[in-house]
């Protein structure tokens, strides 16, 4: 890639004071765009539009790709109890009411798999497939919906030391709507704390299936979302493996300081990597 035209525009993930903050700049290219405000419990019980109504205002004029990072907190969507499954179901249907409300396209949802799954799964028969199945039973019917809606459902790893497995999740639904996404500082940690494979194994693992991707750099010891560029993750190898995709993923910068994101920006750019 060296033609500036052809070199991918980079999003970002932020709540609303973060957009108010970027706005001229996620304009300016009219970049993809990840709203955080709408994960948490508490404000999905609550009277959540005059905000999402505030953030259609102050995204007046922006054209980008919108989604959310959808609810997360305190629960796993392969879960074994079946009160823990309905508040799993009750969540993804609140997610998908503000995708609705604010036209996202998108939610990021997180994978079950943890560590302990890899190297305990195949001890337990049957144990992959029942993981598979509780997942369906958790978010089957928002996945129907979802397809409806337009909207893809996309599982980012978080414990995953296994490139593949939540792919084949994703696959299983047999759905439009259900896609993968990669967080760049959980694979390194995978990679580098648990003996994972390196980040861009995961892209390579993924393929087509890669709908989004998390930018954000580590030490590889913990979940760090600094900046790309302050960690050890190998930016070249990473937008390497994703430009062999045609599937055209989100890829957008989750660091935890919203006001410096723009320098994990830069750096990408200088590296010729993105725009």
């Amino acid at each position: 890639m060296t033609a500036h035209q052809t070199l991918p525009v980079l999003g970002v993930a932020l709540p609303i004071a973060g957009v108010r903050l970027h706005r001229d700049w996620i304009l300016d290219r009219q970049r993809d765009l990840e709203v955080q405000d709408f994960w948490p419990g508490d404000v999905l019980n609550g009277d959540w539009k005059p905000l999402a109504d505030e953030l259609k205002k102050v995204l007046d004029g922006h054209t980008g790709r919108l989604g959310i990072h959808g609810p997360f907190w305190g629960f796993n969507i392969a879960s074994k109890d079946p009160d823990v499954r309905a508040v799993v179901h009750k969540r993804m249907h609140q997610g998908l009411d503000v995708c609705a409300h604010l036209g996202a396209t998108q939610m990021v949802i997180h994978s079950p798999y943890s560590t302990w799954d890899y190297n305990n799964l195949d001890d337990n028969p049957g144990a992959r497939q029942l993981m598979i199945e509780l997942s369906h039973a958790s978010i089957g019917d928002a996945v129907r919906r979802a397809a409806d809606m337009g909207v893809v459902l996309v599982i980012e790893n978080i414990e995953d030391k296994d490139a593949h497995i939540r792919v084949d999740l994703a696959r299983s639904f047999e759905s439009q709507a259900v896609r993968v996404s990669i967080d760049t500082g959980h694979a390194n940690y995978a990679h580098v704390w648990t003996g994972g494979p390196p980040v861009d194994h995961f892209v390579h693992a993924a393929g087509d299936l890669l709908h989004h991707v998390h930018l954000q750099d580590s030490d590889g010891y913990a979940d760090r979302h600094w900046n790309p560029g302050e960690g050890n993750i190998r930016w070249t190898a990473v937008f390497g493996a994703l430009a062999r995709l045609g599937s055209n993923p989100r890829l957008i910068l989750e660091v935890r300081n919203k006001d410096t994101v723009r320098g994990g920006a830069d750096h990408l750019i200088a590296l010729g990597l993105a725009q």
